[in-house]
C-alpha cells in the first residue's frame, strides 16, 4: 500500500504513537507540543514526528507515520512562528486523538470509533477535548495502558 498525506501532528510518547487530528486552528500542534512536555516530566521519552502534514502508510499489519522532509523537526507554534523540537524520522501509530469542540449533544462520544485515512488505513480513535490544557492525564485516562514504556534491552 502507498503512503497518503494526512492533515494532523504525530508524536511519539513512551512506544505510543499519536496522531492529533482535526479541522485547521483546532489545537493540534498546542495540544501535541503539552502533550510531548507533560510526558518528558513524567520521564518519558516523547518526541514530534511531523506537524500539520503526516505521511502515514500501512505495512506489515501496521499503520506507520513521517515526516516531510522539508518540514522535520518543526512545529506551528499559532501566533509565534515556527518552533523546533525533538523529533523522530518515524513511528508506529496506534491511535487517532480527534479534536472536538464540546457541546451538550456530544459530551459523551459513541465508543469504539475509527479514524479513516485516504488509501484504508485506519486507527481506533478517542475524543479530546480541545480546550483542556494538558492533555496528557486525558489520554491516560482514556487510553488503556498510555503510554506503553518502552522494554529494557538486554544487558542495560
Amino acid at each position: 500500500m502507498s503512503r497518503v498525506l494526512a492533515h494532523g501532528t504525530a508524536i511519539k510518547v513512551g512506544d505510543t504513537g499519536l496522531i492529533f487530528v482535526g479541522p485547521s486552528g483546532s489545537g493540534k500542534s498546542s495540544l501535541a507540543l503539552q502533550t510531548l512536555f507533560s510526558a518528558r516530566l513524567d520521564g518519558q521519552f516523547a518526541a514530534l514526528v511531523s506537524d500539520d502534514q503526516v505521511f502515514v502508510e500501512a505495512v506489515n499489519g501496521e499503520v506507520r507515520a513521517s515526516a516531510p522532509a522539508t518540514i522535520s523537526g518543526m512545529i506551528e507554534l499559532r501566533g509565534s512562528g515556527i518552533g523546533r523540537v525533538r523529533s523522530i524520522p518515524e513511528a508506529r501509530l496506534h491511535h487517532a486523538v480527534r479534536l472536538v469542540e464540546v457541546h451538550a449533544e456530544n459530551r459523551i462520544p459513541e465508543g469504539n470509533q475509527v479514524w479513516r485515512a485516504e488509501g484504508g488505513i485506519t486507527l481506533p480513535m478517542v475524543f479530546l477535548d480541545r480546550t483542556v490544557r494538558d492533555p496528557y492525564p486525558w489520554l491516560e485516562a482514556l487510553i488503556d495502558g498510555f503510554p506503553v514504556t518502552p522494554s529494557p534491552r538486554q544487558g542495560e
